[in-house]
């Protein structure tokens, strides 16, 4: 019974050292503390910017990426009834040159030949007239001297010539007539390939937008490898060689 008693003792004794610190230092930090003010930390820059979005009560929404370039067949070919505008549609700019300098060059050939065509012409006509306004002012006048003004259109085409021992020339009449003929076919297909210009340029508008994201691979490869046929009822047995291109 005594021993317990010294056991017990001894416990609560140690109990109390324990508390008695803890007791102290509480009431001390108790004491030191004041309770009218009031401690504020400093916040950081993170904290600030994450309270000044929800003070102004945006809400951050992410960019939505943008859409790649994807050209519609049908307006390239509406744009390119402008010519070079469904090249421009399409981005691909590199080809303007082509297209205005094709155009240039087709309309160059139908003014130059159209020109050459108008003056040969009215030099046909020309010297048709004066034969026979000619030939009626000779027979009025009975192989009297007939003053007569021939027409310019065909005389400047023989400068120097005296018109009245040319003018009943067939020969002439027929050159004229033959360049005449000639101008007028190329200047007709100088048109006709103008046009069918023109309707390239529409083509290739719509190939380039039909083809704008076609994938190219780079890999051109040839693949060599054995091949053998076995034996059938049909053929025979065959061992050889079989190549494939990669495109």
């Amino acid at each position: 019974m005594g021993q317990l008693i010294k056991t017990s003792s001894a416990i609560l004794s140690v109990i109390w050292l324990l508390c008695f610190p803890l007791k102290g230092n509480a009431q001390a930090f108790i004491e030191g503390f004041d309770t009218d003010t009031a401690v504020i930390a400093t916040p950081d820059s993170l904290t600030l910017a994450a309270l000044s979005v929800a003070d102004s009560g945006v809400v951050l929404i992410p960019e939505a990426p943008k859409a790649a370039f994807k050209p519609d067949p049908a307006k390239a070919v509406l744009l390119g009834l402008i010519p070079g505008m469904g090249q421009v549609y399409n981005r691909k700019y590199w080809k303007l040159p082509l297209v205005y300098g094709g155009f240039m060059g087709f309309m160059y050939a139908i003014t130059w030949n159209n020109k050459n065509y108008q003056d040969y012409w009215n030099g046909y006509k020309g010297i048709v007239h004066d034969a026979e306004a000619y030939r009626t002012a000779l027979e009025a006048a009975e192989g009297g001297e007939v003053d007569f003004t021939f027409n310019k259109d065909w005389t400047e085409f023989y400068p120097g010539v005296d018109p009245k021992s040319i003018v009943f020339d067939v020969g002439r009449q027929n050159l004229l007539k033959s360049r005449k003929d000639y101008f007028r076919r190329y200047r007709d297909l100088s048109i006709i390939l103008a046009v069918g210009f023109y309707a390239i340029t529409l083509i290739d508008a719509y190939v380039d937008a039909q083809l704008f994201d076609f994938d190219i691979s780079p890999d051109l490869s040839m693949r060599v490898e054995p091949v053998f046929s076995p034996q059938t009822r049909y053929s025979s047995r065959n061992i050889g060689l079989n190549c494939s291109i990669t495109f």
